[in-house]
């Protein structure tokens, strides 16, 4: 990390519109070197988010406001928020208290990781095609719910589901109850404080979605600051980042009806599962960035 008081926040006087301060802003993030991957990947997009939130504009409209004179009080309100971002390495999205993901907002703070999913690419899209009939998916779980992000989403793709939302961390849980508020979805999201599928005894479903901890512990201890910030436990997953992995694979069988389907996220991860699972059937799933970040088995082809 770059220095203290060298950053330069001391002379910001000068600093009139809106402009001048997304210059400074990208040019205070690039000198300090911040990691970004919360949202934008870039210092640029993330000094333009930053400022117009801070400034309650909207988000997808910078041009209109680039000449805009700040008044005292709102370049206090910029400042802070940048510096705060630049001295304690803080997540944007903590810094704002939000996160979009595929086109949804959610509130996120330090209790959760923020969120970011591959899945939540395919389930706008219903899983097709591998659920064909998706009116008939009427009991769907998500382990390791988080902020509860992919349970609102797979309960807005699929409107004839109950969604159990399952995580370990009661904090994670208060965040999600939040979000489930939020879209009005109480009636059809339950919210379960379990550890994996321990407290689900009895309860089978037509999917199963999880985006697990999965990062091995080499790429734990060499995690940037900004994911530093976020809960150790929804990161690291033993030393090669699949122990949740194994656990939903030994266990989901006995939860999925018969054709149901289990989705799992497991990052960089798929030569490590392939070679440790050889005769499993894996169907690796395209997103955005590729097959090899996402599988799905039938209920038929999991270990019983």
């Amino acid at each position: 990390m770059t220095g203290s008081d060298d950053i330069g926040f001391d002379d910001t006087e000068s600093l009139i519109t809106l402009r001048d301060w997304l210059r400074f802003a990208v040019s205070r993030f690039n000198e300090s070197k911040l990691f970004f991957g919360h949202g934008s990947d870039n210092a640029f997009d993330e000094a333009a988010y930053l400022i117009l939130h801070t400034l309650h504009l909207p988000l997808d409209r910078l041009d209109p406001f680039l000449d805009a004179s700040l008044t005292h009080a709102e370049a206090e309100q910029v400042k802070t928020v940048i510096e705060r971002r630049v001295r304690e390495r803080i997540p944007a999205a903590y810094l704002t208290h939000e996160a979009w993901l595929a086109g949804s907002r959610f509130y996120v703070d330090e209790r959760v990781i923020v969120p970011r999913s591959f899945i939540a690419e395919l389930l706008p899209e219903q899983l097709s095609p591998w659920v064909e009939t998706p009116e008939n998916v009427s009991r769907a779980l998500d382990l390791c719910t988080g902020s509860g992000c992919l349970a609102i989403l797979a309960a807005l793709a699929f409107p004839d589901a109950r969604i159990d939302a399952v995580d370990l961390s009661r904090d994670a849980l208060d965040v999600a109850a939040r979000n489930v508020a939020d879209y009005g979805l109480q009636d059809r999201i339950e919210l379960i404080e379990s550890d994996l599928f321990k407290a689900l005894s009895g309860r089978h479903y037509d999917l199963i979605i999880s985006n697990p901890p999965y990062v091995n512990a080499e790429s734990v201890a060499a995690l940037p600051a900004e994911y530093q910030a976020e809960p150790a436990l929804a990161l690291g997953s033993g030393i090669d980042g699949l122990d949740a992995t194994r656990l939903i694979l030994a266990q989901a069988q006995s939860h999925l009806n018969p054709g149901g389907l289990l989705v799992v996220e497991i990052g960089h991860n798929r030569d490590v599962l392939e070679a440790a699972y050889p005769t499993l059937p894996f169907t690796w799933l395209e997103t955005e960035s590729g097959d090899q970040f996402v599988f799905m088995l039938r209920q038929e082809d999991l270990p019983g």
